[in-house]
């Protein structure tokens, strides 16, 4: 109690994405909250470990592209090193191909930039308090899949992609180039085809053409 009134706690938010003015907007959106005070920013993911051992943050908003790095692989390793931090997604990428794996790396909710200021504020409140936050319609996508008897739900066999292959196999859907891929991962095309080649392997699929269909098809039914 100061002067006859509470003095009220806040929570700490550790920002990591890798585009300086979206940060900015981040930090100014956040420190407008009474109870909410940004404790640093980061763009990559050793920088957003470094911090959350230096300044023992609350929570993590995280996009899920960090440049040439994964964001889901930054929520992998900080839940070794921090269990306990509540961890945000606030991503571009449509959280219908995104919000579950996210969820399953450890994150308490996902959402999507272009929603309202408004609800990344409620999303964050919420992960802080330790309940999931994800849209209406992730929420039932989830639970239809759990209600489903076990031997008749979908063999996701996407799920054997790594974070990485995942992303590619995003973008084979889309029906851009290996050369396109491999510029807006910011990696070699030699590194595509690899993935390109693992991908197959893991799929089962016999030839690009065959790859590429199977994406498209996952992409518009996911």
């Amino acid at each position: 109690m100061q002067n006859g009134m509470t003095i009220l706690e806040q929570r700490r938010v550790l920002v990591v994405d890798d585009h300086p003015i979206l940060r900015e907007g981040l930090r100014g959106l956040i420190d407008q909250q009474a109870d909410l005070v940004v404790c640093g920013e980061a763009g990559t993911v050793d920088n957003a470990l470094r911090l959350v051992r230096e300044t023992n943050p609350d929570a993590m908003i995280v996009d899920i592209s960090l440049g040439k790095e994964s964001g889901l692989d930054l929520i992998q390793k900080t839940r070794e090193l921090a269990p306990a931090l509540a961890i945000l997604v606030l991503s571009m990428h449509d959280e219908m191909i995104y919000a579950e794996r996210a969820l399953r790396s450890g994150a308490g909710g996902y959402v999507m930039k272009q929603e309202a200021t408004a609800q990344v504020i409620t999303a964050l409140r919420c992960v802080i308090d330790g309940r999931m936050f994800v849209s209406p319609a992730v929420t039932e996508r989830l639970l239809n899949t759990l209600a489903r008897p076990a031997s008749s739900r979908p063999n996701y066999s996407v799920d054997r992609l790594t974070n990485r292959e995942l992303e590619v196999f995003r973008l084979i859907g889309t029906g851009v180039t290996s050369a396109e891929i491999a510029n807006h991962l910011h990696i070699s095309r030699k590194t595509v085809e690899t993935h390109r080649t693992r991908i197959k392997e893991k799929l089962g699929a016999a030839t690009a053409a065959e790859l590429v269909i199977q994406a498209a098809t996952w992409l518009r039914d996911g």
